[in-house]
Order: C-alpha cells, then structure tokens, then sequence
C-alpha cells in the first residue's frame, strides 16, 4: 500500500512538472510574439503585455526549476539545499521588471504627448492569439493549482496575463474601429500599474526572506507568551524567526526552566514546545536551546 502511494506521488509531481514545462514554454512563445506584433503594429499596450508575460515566463521557468530542485536531497556544503536560490532570482526578476516598467512609461508617455497611429487590426490579431494561448496555459495548471504553492502562484500569474490580453483586445478594438490612438498609451499604464503592483509585492518578499526578518505573519511576543504559559518553562529569550524560501519558517530560541533537570528529562518539555509551535503558528523547523538559571541576559530580542 505504501510503495503505491510513493508510485502515485512520484507520477503526480512528473506530471505537474511537465505541465508547468509546458506552460512555461507556452508563455515564452507569447512574449516573443506579442513583442514582434507591438513592434509591427506600433502598440506599447500589446508590448507592455509582453513584458507582463516574459515576467510571469520567468516566475514560472523559477516555479519549474524550484520544483526539480526540491527533490534533490541536502548535503554537506548545502545544508538547506538550494531553496535559496529561488528568492535570489525572484529578487532579480522583480528589480529587472521594474526597470523595464519604467522605461515603458516613459515612452507611453511620451505617446500621450505625441500620438502615432497604430495598427488595429494587428494589435487585436496578435492579441487574440496571445489570450487564446494563455487560456490554453491556464488549462495545462488547472488541475495542480492546489497541490503546489509554487503552481498555483504560477497559476495565478496566468490569469492575470488572460486578464491583460482581454484588456489589449478590447483596447485593439476600439482604436481599429475609431482610431483612438491615445487610447494605446493609457492602456500601457493600466497593465503598467497591475504589473508594478505585482513587482513590488515580489521584491518585498524576496527582501524580507533575503534579510532574515521576522516572517510577517509570526508574532513573536504572541509565542514568547504562549511557550512561558507550559508549566516547566520560565521564561523564553534569544528569539529568532526567518523564512528560508516562502514557505518554510524557522525557529530559534533559548528556554530557561524552572527546575534544574537532566537532559532526558527535557525530551516532554521539547515535545510540547514543537507541538504547540506546530499547532498554533505552523512552525516545524525549530531549534531550541535548554538551559537553568545561566544566562545574564534574558531579553527577548538579543
């Protein structure tokens, strides 16, 4: 029984893998062809939706190598494996997005002051064919998006691109049939802004993880309460919590006790302080440091 659920695991996470592969893929074709049709049309909406796609490319190239990478095992000289990398180039990707948003402003705005016409009837081609390729992509991640953080989040990221290529199709149409041609720069901004929104929320993640700060959903001061309130314990100090990608929460910290035991004896207290650290704020990484009346300083924070 348990070597068939091993077999089914190990097929399910072959099958999410090559679907975000494929979506991935996918997305890539989109970019590069929506740049030659914004370039060929002369629309920054359909370009600004391209760079939208070669972001969320890249967020999902990073979700399928992630993926890979969590099956390879630790080892000496990389403990925590390569969990790392992941951040480091979300980081990346989200400071190089922002740049590339920028300058595209700058030159819609530069269109707003001095509007060129554009090809409509090209812009919706190129468009349509970009949002009947997302839905395609969305279809590949459909069915894993609740069995991964990492595909849903890229899940995610494909519905927001449906939602930009709606917007540019709508937008082709209305400039095709009443050459409304300042109509293309306002739409660069509206992807623009979504796109940024999006940005920011990544590089402040990534930063947060990067500079091991305390996860924003952990209080502390909550569990340094709630750890003192089990009867062995008096007093909780030396407080640490980071995340070592965006999921897995670490935790450290040093227990004075109220009585002077022996080391077998600290196995129940150990296994009540992970358990209620588990139950109540999800944390399963902990390292925990006993010790009676020893050391001078017992702030919290130190």
């Amino acid at each position: 029984m348990s070597h068939h659920h091993g077999h089914h695991s190990h097929t399910s996470n072959g099958k999410i893998g090559k679907n975000l592969l494929l979506a991935t893929l996918l997305n890539f074709i989109i970019t590069l062809f929506e740049i030659a049709g914004g370039i060929l049309s002369n629309s920054y909406a359909l370009i600004s939706d391209a760079i939208h796609n070669l972001g969320d490319t890249v967020s999902m190239a990073l979700a399928y190598f992630s993926h890979r990478l969590s099956s390879r095992e630790a080892t000496p000289r990389q403990t925590y494996g390569f969990k790392r990398v992941e951040i480091i180039a979300a980081f990346l990707n989200g400071i190089s997005m922002l740049i590339i948003v920028l300058f595209i402003f700058k030159e819609a705005w530069e269109r707003i002051q001095n509007p060129e016409p554009i090809h409509g009837l090209t812009m919706i081609i190129v468009a349509t064919v970009g949002l009947i390729a997302n839905l395609l992509a969305v279809s590949f991640l459909q069915h894993h998006r609740k069995e991964n953080l990492n595909v849903r989040a890229a899940y995610l990221h494909l519905i927001g691109d449906t939602l930009s290529s709606v917007i540019v199709v709508i937008g082709g149409i209305f400039i095709y049939r009443f050459h409304i041609y300042w109509l293309d720069p306002i739409l660069t901004f509206i992807i623009g802004i979504y796109i940024l929104k999006e940005t920011f929320s990544i590089i402040r993640q990534a930063y947060l993880i990067l500079i091991q700060a305390t996860p924003p959903e952990i209080d502390l001061v909550k569990i340094k309460k709630t750890l003192e309130n089990i009867p062995a314990v008096e007093n909780i100090h030396h407080v640490h919590a980071w995340k070592l990608n965006d999921k897995d929460i670490h935790f450290e910290c040093h227990i004075d006790l109220k009585e002077d035991c022996r080391i077998s004896e600290t196995e129940t207290i150990l296994n009540h302080v992970k358990a209620v650290l588990k139950d109540d704020f999800n944390i399963e990484h902990t390292t925990i440091q006993f010790e009676y009346n020893c050391c001078a300083n017992k702030a919290m924070i130190y």
